[in-house]
């Protein structure tokens, strides 16, 4: 940790006593855990196509200038095809509510979700706000208004 590192000031919501706080898997990871919030011995159904938003038990504080992003978890994506459908999401600095993670099941079976399942990861990432002006041109590039796949496939 450095003294630039910020720091993300999570609350527990009520009646998630047992929910471990986000933290990091590993001393590398990038992303922390974050689980489910769904009543204990219970489950959320999520079928093929549905989407559905998952609580986690906590609401957060990102100091000004950061972000928290909800990214998927590789191994559900991979194993069964569930993902965040506004991948990533992001957690404003300003917003105290509910975290939430939406979520989307694009795999061919329905998929449970329990109590402290991880169903996603949060990532701290610097999101300054820009200053926004109109112009009446932009700059020329080489690129230039070549859009969708206009550098290639591969």
């Amino acid at each position: 940790m450095t003294a630039d590192t910020p720091v993300i000031a999570f609350l527990r919501l009520p009646g998630n006593d047992d929910l471990p706080v986000p933290a990091y898997a590993t001393a590398g990871a990038a992303g922390f855990d974050l689980r489910a919030a769904v009543p204990p011995g219970e489950s959320l159904r999520l079928d093929p196509g549905q989407r559905l938003l998952v609580q986690t038990g906590f609401a957060v504080a990102v100091p000004p200038g950061w972000e928290m992003q909800i990214r998927p978890r590789s191994g559900l994506a991979v194993k069964n095809g569930v993902t965040v459908l506004n991948s990533p999401g992001t957690v404003d600095s300003d917003y105290r509510g509910p975290v939430g993670v939406c979520l989307v099941n694009l795999g061919h079976e329905a998929f449970a979700i329990a109590h402290g399942d991880r169903v996603a990861q949060g990532v701290i990432a610097r999101a300054p706000q820009a200053r926004l002006v109109e112009v009446a041109t932009l700059d020329a590039t080489e690129r230039g208004v070549g859009g969708f796949g206009s550098t290639g496939i591969a």
